[in-house]
């Protein structure tokens, strides 16, 4: 294993030692999110962690259009540029299993899911996050936890053949699946619930047996992580943050299985001292994405309302007005996500905490509608009045010479400031 890599895998170790250990784990595949995330971690000499899911990011190019060589090379690309030591890189997979092709029957999906995990091996990735646990074509309703599992373990082995035949570095892998599936929630927020602790231990059981029949007991020394559900979440404006009393029990569960730590999905948004308290009690892995392309959405909102006022022009499109009618023309990405009234679409679709206007951001539209933004601010100066008015989240940092008041800069430095909240929760 790369050093990194091993430091990945020895987290559970570090936080049995009595360690603050921790890691943010950056979901996203915005070109400027993986700038800021390199950059950031160029400047702290830290791991970091960038996954991607298995929508995103799949054999058959997945909705980005990258398949998993692609996607390393786009990293790699962006960390070149940023100064930042491939060797501290950690690149995952996210909900590696049949979820894109669930429409299908099961064997069918499997196939596929089965040709998506030997993309990621075969290209580099060693962290997998493996979940099977969505219902195919012609499965019951809910699968049984033994299901589950046994399709789990016929991807890990997928995977470790591609790395026998690649020669690459071994997986770390993380199992469990309590957490909603990618694409977001739909259900209501007040009926949250933290994962049982009989369930997940159960989920570390039934893994345990699938992995050992199908005779991967050393892959299987190799999961680290289990994903659970600590009661937070997020929807289109309301955010459940951490309540540690409620996930006591659960908690305890990793002092009998002193092999894991948890996964916890869903941390955008949280608030500082939730984030803190999550990693202290063993969320050590914590999934951050939609926080980081909204707070990017912020800032070149704000761009577009300083762009008026320093080049007005009556006869351009704003970003905001471009972004809407990108998103009218295609709805199929925030429709269903956003069951409201006209009028609460229309918000919702601009600033929602669900953030389903990051799936637009790689269209060709909006990215002519972007460049064109940047274009008219070019190399200005931005008037820190200008600053302070469209984005006050970042005039403390522009005062203080931190962050220099170009655009690009600016984009860089309101991504960075999320990432710097999950540097402090973790000891990055």
């Amino acid at each position: 294993m790369s050093a990194a890599t091993q430091r990945f895998a020895n987290i559970a170790a570090r936080r049995a030692a009595g360690a603050r250990s921790g890691i943010a784990s950056v979901c996203s595949a915005h070109p400027l999110v993986i700038e800021a995330a390199l950059r950031h971690g160029a400047a702290r000499h830290a791991d970091v962690l960038i996954e991607a899911t298995c929508n995103q990011v799949n054999h058959e190019g997945g909705y980005t259009g990258m398949t998993p060589p692609d996607f390393r090379s786009f990293v790699e690309a962006h960390a070149k540029k940023a100064g930042f030591p491939v060797d501290r890189l950690i690149l995952g997979g996210d909900h590696l299993g049949p979820n894109p092709w669930k429409h299908m029957a099961a064997a069918a999906a499997m196939k596929n899911a089965a040709a998506m995990i030997d993309a990621y091996a075969s290209a580099g990735f060693t962290k997998m996050h493996l979940d099977t646990s969505m219902a195919c074509a012609d499965d019951p309703a809910v699968l049984a936890d033994e299901t589950i599992a046994a399709r789990a373990a016929e991807l890990a082995a997928i995977a470790e053949a591609a790395v026998e035949r690649a020669g690459g570095e071994r997986p770390v892998y993380v199992i469990g699946t309590e957490v909603p599936v990618p694409g977001g929630a739909l259900e209501a927020l007040d009926h949250l619930h933290v994962t049982a602790p009989d369930d997940a231990l159960r989920t570390v059981e039934v893994h345990a047996r699938a992995f050992s029949r199908a005779g991967l007991d050393d892959a299987f020394g190799r999961a680290i992580g289990v994903v659970v559900q600590p009661g937070v979440e997020f929807g289109n404006a309301e955010i459940v943050p951490y309540a540690p009393a409620k996930a006591t029990e659960l908690v305890a569960v990793l002092d009998r299985v002193p092999q894991f730590v948890f996964e916890a999905h869903s941390t955008d948004y949280q608030p500082t001292e939730a984030l803190n308290a999550l990693v202290r009690d063993g969320f050590a892995i914590l999934k951050v994405g939609p926080w980081l392309t909204f707070a990017l959405r912020e800032a070149l909102y704000g761009l577009s309302h300083i762009a008026d006022v320093l080049a007005p022009d009556p006869s351009r499109e704003s970003l905001p007005v471009a972004m809407e009618r990108i998103m009218l023309a295609s709805p199929d990405n925030w429709q269903k996500y956003y069951p409201a009234t006209p009028e609460e679409q229309r918000v919702q679709r601009h600033f929602s905490f669900s953030d389903r206007i990051r799936y637009y951001w790689p269209t060709p539209d909006a990215q002519r509608a972007t460049q064109k933004l940047l274009d008219v601010l070019g190399e200005k100066d931005i008037p820190r009045p200008l600053v302070s008015q469209y984005l006050g989240q970042l005039d403390a940092e522009v005062a203080a010479g931190r962050i220099k008041p170009f655009a690009h800069d600016l984009l860089i430095g309101s991504i960075t400031r999320v990432l710097d909240i999950y540097a402090g929760a973790t000891g990055q």
